[in-house]
């Protein structure tokens, strides 16, 4: 009976090693070999749109302690020497870090921290295609150095980055799949480019619905979702009214059973006019398989937009709120950057937003070749 009860007497103990975690605040005991001349180490917070120092410790023969605190699951960042090192920290945690700020690639380990574990899986393939970018642009601008001819070294180079940016975005999105309950999550998806990837976003935003409560952040992202869902993929066009450039009144219902691309653009928007070209090229490809499109100019000045349609050739049908960004339209359907557009099918849903150059190209070839 005595060795039942001193066995019994020993699990209670090892269990009461495990349960004296401080429950109100966590812990980052780190390691930094050769220091070198850094100093000091500092925590960031970065659970909101900026980053701040919240805590600072001087280095003891290359360690440091933080002890802070965070209800929920946030983002934080250590910085020694002018390197960020992310983690993933919540109250409870008890984590330890190390890295050797010779180490070129500032590879680190961390410990006591799942989360954590997640958003460095998330880096390591980041910093791979940041250096593969990194190393396109590198190549591009020594040779635009020797030559004049800049657009045949963009045919070059742009499909090169344009590639690597696409297969970054899928393993992103394979990320987000695997670990839908992970902060670490969220943080790779703000990497998306958010007008390409904003059905995927929508979608993961839905699935957010009361996690992460407290994260500033991830509120934001779930607001702003919420706002764009209406005009995103999938979802019927909102009906507006506003005025043709001859004083008329123009609808969207006015294009109802027909394909329409609503185009914002404005005179003063040199990549809008930079991008007329290629419209004005598709529209007459497809204008006769039943593409209609009507621009709506963000310009305040209807002299310069009636200059901007003629010097560009645009001969489709024109309106504007002539209000910039904040006439009912543009409001409307939330525009905050032109060009932006999007393509309605006869039955008014929206199947197509914010293309340009050649993948709207690619969009109206499949589109209308089976018309």
């Amino acid at each position: 009976m005595k060795k039942h009860i001193i066995t019994y007497s020993l699990a209670l103990a090892v269990m009461g090693m495990y349960s004296c975690k401080d429950k109100s605040a966590f812990t980052i005991k780190g390691t930094i070999k050769n220091p070198s001349e850094a100093k000091k180490a500092y925590l960031l917070r970065a659970d909101t749109s900026q980053v701040s120092i919240i805590d600072s410790v001087e280095l003891s023969d290359g360690k440091f302690t933080f002890k802070n605190q965070s209800p929920t699951a946030n983002l934080f960042k250590v910085r020694v020497g002018g390197t960020l090192f992310d983690l993933i920290a919540q109250n409870g945690d008890d984590i330890s870090f190390e890295t050797d700020l010779k180490n070129e690639g500032h590879a680190y380990t961390v410990t006591g921290s799942q989360e954590s574990d997640k958003i460095k899986e998330f880096n390591t393939f980041s910093n791979k295609y940041g250096e593969m970018n990194s190393k396109v642009v590198n190549e591009f601008q020594a040779k635009a150095q020797e030559t004049k001819n800049q657009d045949s070294l963009l045919k070059i180079y742009q499909p090169m980055f344009e590639k690597n940016m696409a297969n970054y975005s899928t393993e992103v999105l394979q990320f987000i799949d695997k670990n839908k309950s992970s902060l670490a999550a969220f943080y790779a998806a703000m990497s998306l480019d958010p007008y390409k990837y904003e059905p995927q976003l929508v979608a993961y935003a839905d699935g957010l619905e009361g996690k992460f409560k407290e994260n500033a952040s991830v509120q934001q992202f779930v607001k702003q979702m919420e706002a764009v869902k209406p005009i995103s993929v999938g979802h019927n066009a909102p009906e507006f009214t506003t005025k043709g450039i001859d004083g008329r009144p123009v609808k969207l219902s006015d294009y109802k059973g027909k394909y329409v691309m609503i185009d914002f653009w404005a005179s003063w928007c040199a990549p809008c006019r930079q991008e007329n070209p290629n419209v004005v090229r598709l529209y007459n490809q497809y204008k006769s398989k039943g593409l209609n499109i009507l621009g709506i100019s963000l310009d305040e000045e209807k002299a310069a937009w009636q200059q901007a349609i003629a010097a560009d050739k645009l001969t489709w049908q024109h309106a504007s709120d002539l209000q910039k960004f904040e006439g009912p339209t543009e409001r409307l359907y939330h525009i905050e950057a032109i060009p932006s557009n999007f393509v309605i099918d006869p039955q008014g849903k929206i199947i197509a937003k914010n293309l340009s150059g050649k993948s709207l190209e690619e969009f109206f070839n499949k589109t209308f070749a089976k018309l």
